[in-house]
């Protein structure tokens, strides 16, 4: 007998504390590498009331101000001065970045091999190694983006809130902001979302607007059109738009740092996460690219029809190139043996470190837009992860 289930996620706007340390630390990492696409950084951030903390690491040609950088983010997300949430300019910003020498066994030869080069391709991708851990990626056929849908929905609300802020939609809102959306499943293994039955939006708001105004203008310029895009029914959900008016945010109200919203990046909840957050790693960090690599491999499992959930988990040793494992759960949704499929990803992807950080051409400078509203599901192709042209080749090998 089916039972249906509740599940819920939650999202974040790029103003909430621990995305604005979020979005600086990638803004650093995105000024290195436009620098030189080899440079190594590993940078957080915290920050509370009028002080910003960057720490961390760099290697590269040269060292970039830091601050500068840190003051430019700040202004980016929307705020503007200390009554807002934080000031770009009048905040104290302490760097602690430091040059560092990363350790490497790469052979000191990876973004410059080619025909003059000492250490072919191959050599170097079968040479570096990176940390130690364990990397998840999902995908379920709920949405077109394969991805859950309370995560999904609630990213969209929080990229929905910044987008009429930014654009004068609702001119009064500031830049933090929470959504958190339940859908109801109308099966226990979590397939076949039947309605949306609950969901939440916090918006920060200048104190010239009534709470009255921010709830209808939300509810008429957020809520409505997100959800109605959503392809689920909604027609009976609890919406709670502002329980209260929402006057501090950001910083001021809130210390933030990064990587404390690491489900928000991923999967909301409904999947398993690896052992490391995002954003402020260079790619060369398995954290970051090679759970781009398994969301790649999720995807396009589910994109081939092979399951309508999958869930692939890569385990790296350090220093070591390839992964010791991996795994493929498809939690009873697959229609081919999973042991199948497993041997299929393992014969389609290429998870060495180097090998994936070419593949999906991860050396770029665009990680800032991934540090809010999450790392997948995103129609955006500088997201290369998100591509399913696998597809066919998955579909060989599983015969």
């Amino acid at each position: 007998m089916h039972m249906s289930r509740l599940l819920t996620s939650e999202s974040v706007t790029e103003g909430h504390p621990d995305k604005v340390c979020d979005v600086i630390s990638d803004s650093i990492l995105d000024a290195y590498l436009a620098v030189d696409p080899d440079s190594r950084v590993a940078v957080e951030t915290s920050a509370k009331d009028g002080l910003v903390v960057v720490e961390g690491e760099v290697s590269a040609p040269r060292t970039l101000d830091h601050v500068a950088i840190v003051r430019r983010a700040i202004a980016d997300i929307g705020y503007t001065d200390a009554a807002s949430g934080l000031d770009p300019e009048g905040a104290g910003v302490i760097n602690n970045i430091r040059p560092r020498e990363f350790d490497s066994n790469d052979g000191g030869a990876y973004g410059n091999y080619g025909d003059e080069s000492k250490v072919s391709r191959e050599d170097a991708y079968n040479t570096f190694g990176g940390d130690q851990g364990l990397m998840v990626g999902y995908a379920s056929d709920d949405t077109k983006a394969l991805m859950p849908l309370p995560i999904y929905a609630a990213s969209r609300l929080a990229e929905r809130l910044a987008y009429v802020r930014k654009n004068g939609i609702v001119p009064e809102l500031r830049p933090d902001g929470k959504t958190l959306v339940s859908v109801e499943y109308a099966h226990d293994d979590v397939t076949d979302p039947r309605a949306i039955r609950h969901v939440l939006i916090s918006t920060q708001h200048s104190d010239r607007i009534s709470l009255e105004d921010v709830r209808r203008q939300v509810r008429e310029n957020v809520l409505v059109p997100v959800l109605d895009s959503l392809n689920v029914d909604w027609s009976e959900a609890d919406v709670v738009i502002n329980r209260s008016p929402f006057i501090n945010g950001g910083p001021k109200a809130d210390a933030g740092l990064t990587g404390r919203k690491i489900i928000v990046d991923t999967y909301g909840g409904i999947a398993g996460h690896g052992g490391g957050a995002f954003s402020g790693k260079d790619p060369r960090k398995p954290d970051r690219s090679a759970a781009y690599a398994a969301r790649w491999a999720a995807k396009n499992i589910v994109a081939a029809g092979l399951a309508r959930r999958a869930q692939v988990q890569l385990g790296y040793f350090n220093r070591t190139p390839k992964p010791i494992s991996i795994d493929v759960e498809t939690f009873g949704t697959e229609s081919v043996d999973r042991e199948k499929i497993q041997r299929a990803v393992a014969r389609t992807f290429d998870f060495r470190l180097l090998a994936i950080i070419d593949q999906l051409n991860l050396r770029r400078p665009i990680y800032r837009k991934t540090a809010a509203y999450g790392h997948f599901g995103r129609d955006d192709a500088d997201f290369t992860w998100e591509r399913t042209d696998k597809v066919d080749e998955l579909l060989r090998n599983v015969k």
